[in-house]
Formats: structure tokens, C-alpha cells, sequence
């Protein structure tokens, strides 16, 4: 089975109207504004699973600041999971802090979805080193058994639009702070899975994953031989980032990589299967 662990999600009037929602969200307004970006609805995504030969994607609305949106987006969600049950799986999201969060993430999890993100900490304003401010997130997780999916990224390199300057240490803090929290980590953790090599990180980093999300625009196909080398296929998740990427753009890279047959089909979806419990 192939799963697509990273796809973005939007309502068609959120698509229709986006300019109206961007002037209320600066971070929406950011990533919207790109150039690359791109929206999807529920049948786009059903129509490139079908096309690039994919069994499953785990979709997901963005990460808003404001809790009513991410409710609205959170309910289209569950409505389409329960319309395509054989080709979705539905992630929730909520603004961190907000007193509601707690009960918006479990009324998702009851509602069928499977895990909470994707999160992004500067632009939702998370503190991830301040236990108080995450634990409704992190807490509710952690209790719920499902994963919780971050953004993270590199700090260096070229810019863009939704590149953050989030320190690899607060990362490192908030999973010290999350022992058994199931984490995953989007665009390779920023590169922070090389840390694994040191002793006190692999150990801290256990229930810590890593996602592909835009791989080829960010590093060639030796990123994938790294992993290999550190012995973490079996933490390493597939996601396109779809629909700035579909999910065929992968297979080049993953191609021209030193994986084996057993190691692709740890990454494109045996991986997810053992995360999510399906």
C-alpha cells in the first residue's frame, strides 16, 4: 500500500474566495501569495491518488490562527474522509493556546481522524520550548495515541516564501519535553535527523518521524542515502506536499537513490500503515 502521509486540503469557497481569508491570516496570506502555491480540493486529491498510483493520502486544512476556520476546515475534512473511506485519512488542526483546543482535537479523533497537523510553529506562534503553551496540543496527543506534524525546515540554503527561522534546538527541546509523543517532522526535520548519530538524540528522537514533503525542490538524492546510512528508513514517511507537488515528482529522486525495493516500500507507505494503525 502507498500513502501520501503530507497533503494540504482546502474547502472550494475558501479556494474561491482565498484574497478575503489572507487579509485575517498573515501566515495564510504568505503562503498563498507564493508563487509555487497552489490549491486542492477533496476530488483533486482523490484524482492524482487514482493518477500517480497511490493508494492513500492523509489530508489535512491549514493551520489558521483563528479556531473557528480551523473548525470549518477540520468539518470538511471529516466530511470527505467519510465520503472517500478507501483513499483518505484525515488529519486535524487547531491554533495552540486557544482554550478549545484540547476539545477540538478530541472531538476530530472522535470524529475519525488520525493524527493532529500540520502545525507550523512560527506561523501559528507556537513556543515549542514552553511546556504550557503546548501541552493542549502536545498533551491531547500524547493521550489520544496519534501523531502530531509539524513544519519544519533548514536554515539555510535559499529563501521562500514559509521558510521559518525556528531553532533546531526549540525542536530538539519540545521533543525532550514529549518523550512518547508520536512526532513527525515535515521536510526531513529540517536535516535535524543527522543529530540521530549522536547517542542522547537517537535515544530522545525514538517516536520521532520524518517526512519527504518537497524533497526535490530542497536536496537531491543523496538525502535518501543518508537516511539509509543512519539506519532510519523505517522512521522516514512519504509526502509530496501535494498539491505544490504531486506525488509522481518523487519517483526520480527516489530512483536515482541507493535505496532498495524494501527499503521504498518502508518509506511509501508501510511506515505510515504502522504509525496510523491501519
Amino acid at each position: 500500500m502507498k500513502i501520501d502521509i503530507h497533503v494540504h486540503v482546502t474547502p472550494p469557497d475558501i479556494i474561491e474566495n482565498w484574497e478575503s481569508y489572507a487579509q485575517k491570516e498573515p501566515y495564510f496570506s504568505l503562503i498563498s501569495n507564493s508563487k509555487v502555491n497552489k490549491f486542492a480540493d477533496a476530488e483533486d486529491i482523490t484524482a492524482v491518488l487514482d493518477k500517480d498510483n497511490f493508494d492513500k493520502a492523509v489530508i489535512f486544512g491549514f493551520g489558521f490562527n483563528d479556531m473557528g476556520l480551523c473548525r470549518y476546515v477540520n468539518d470538511y475534512v471529516i466530511e470527505k474522509v467519510k465520503q472517500y473511506p478507501d483513499k483518505l485519512i484525515g488529519f486535524a488542526v487547531a491554533p495552540p493556546g486557544n482554550k478549545e483546543t484540547a476539545k477540538e482535537i478530541e472531538r476530530c479523533f472522535n470524529a475519525g481522524l488520525k493524527g493532529v497537523g500540520e502545525l507550523f510553529p512560527q506561523g501559528q506562534g507556537i513556543d515549542l520550548i514552553n511546556e504550557k503553551e503546548t501541552s493542549s496540543i502536545a498533551g491531547t496527543c500524547r493521550e489520544l495515541g496519534i501523531p502530531l506534524l509539524l513544519h519544519a525546515n533548514e536554515l539555510v540554503g535559499h529563501d521562500y516564501p514559509g521558510k521559518t527561522k525556528v531553532p533546531m534546538q526549540d525542536i530538539e527541546k519540545f521533543v525532550f519535553n514529549n518523550p512518547e509523543l508520536k512526532i513527525i517532522l515535515a521536510h526531513f526535520g529540517g536535516g535535524i535527523f543527522i543529530y540521530e548519530t549522536m547517542k542522547e538524540i537517537k535515544q530522545a528522537f525514538r517516536n520521532v518521524y520524518y517526512d519527504t514533503a518537497v524533497a526535490p525542490y530542497l536536496f537531491d538524492s543523496r538525502i535518501y542515502n543518508a537516511v539509509k546510512a543512519l539506519e532510519i528508513c523505517d522512521k522516514l514517511l512519504f509526502g509530496s506536499d501535494f498539491p505544490i507537488l504531486p506525488p509522481s515528482r518523487y519517483h526520480k529522486s527516489l530512483d536515482a537513490s541507493g535505496l532498495n525495493e524494501e527499503d521504498k516500500k518502508l518509506i511509501l507507505g508501510l511506515n505510515a500503515q504502522k504509525l496510523l494503525g491501519i
